[in-house]
């Protein structure tokens, strides 16, 4: 019998992961609180849930992609989520980035009803979802993982296992610090060359030929450049990220200067209603471009 799996949350990336996991030969239920995403999966052979509790009841296993902590408790823990009809026995997969503390509450409340639960956050944007190439760092229990991995398999290329609950989450904000400073200096260095008169598709080659080489500079370079900010991933959701990793680096009573300077120019970029720009639209509150 095909694995029936859920999948709740179907945005820019959770539409593709559960179109991925449909693709690799699973049953899939899905569920939004928008209608739209999943009319158009259904349309392709997915299942669309009446309800969440239905989702709940009938799949043993539900993928969470959701946009910050407190959809994801309202989900898992909410006085009709996925913990009040999900069987003992079932498992949780959160691919959501979210607290590393709401985390451990969270698998902490399902183990208490024989319920496990990963946090596996991931990254590669929208286009490393749609083309199931994605990075997945992942916190639980390892046997839970094990059991999760043909699902991880269907989604992403890199899928890792981190350590105990909450540690998928730590390191995908270290991932989250590495990506909005990597844009950062790469707005910097284009902001430069073309105040200077720059080709910047020169600056670009040549940076990517040397040591500056990234992902970053690679796909976000060119879009950059051309002022083109159409979302893979959403400034105000790269803020939300920056301020995990604020909260997380005081729980260890680090100071992250630069993280913290990046996430103030997120801020403003939200205030001035860019948010739901693509990340890169950094380079618009570094001063080289404008809309």
């Amino acid at each position: 019998m095909t694995p029936q799996v859920g999948f709740v949350g179907l945005g820019i990336m959770g539409k593709p992961m559960a179109r991925n996991l449909h693709r690799a030969g699973f049953s899939v239920m899905v569920w939004s609180r928008s209608r739209q995403p999943m009319d158009e999966l259904a349309a392709e052979g997915l299942h669309p849930a009446e309800s969440l509790p239905a989702l709940a009841q009938r799949c043993p296993v539900v993928i969470t992609m959701l946009p910050d902590s407190a959809d994801v408790a309202e989900v898992v823990h909410g006085a009709d989520g996925l913990l009040q009809h999900m069987k003992p026995g079932s498992l949780i997969i959160d691919m959501s980035t979210i607290l590393p503390e709401t985390a451990r509450r969270l698998a902490a409340a399902a183990q208490e009803r024989g319920i496990a639960m990963l946090d596996a956050p991931v990254s590669g944007g929208d286009k490393g979802a749609i083309a199931g190439t994605l990075s997945i760092m992942v916190g639980g229990d390892p046997v839970a993982f094990e059991r999760a991995l043909p699902f991880f398999q269907a989604m992403g290329k890199t899928i890792t296992y981190c350590g105990p609950s909450g540690s998928g989450q730590i390191v995908k904000a270290c991932n989250q610090i590495a990506v909005a400073l990597n844009i950062a200096g790469v707005a910097e260095a284009l902001a430069l060359g073309l105040a200077a008169g720059i080709d910047p598709d020169i600056m670009i080659r040549v940076l990517g030929g040397g040591l500056a080489q990234s992902r970053v500079l690679e796909l976000r370079g060119p879009t950059m450049a051309q002022k083109t900010f159409t979302p893979g991933f959403r400034v105000r959701l790269h803020l939300k990220d920056m301020g995990i990793v604020r909260s997380t680096a005081a729980t260890y009573q680090l100071q992250l200067p630069f993280s913290d300077l990046v996430y103030q120019h997120f801020q403003t970029l939200v205030e001035q209603g860019y948010g739901d720009l693509d990340h890169s639209a950094l380079a618009i509150s570094l001063g080289h471009t404008s809309r």
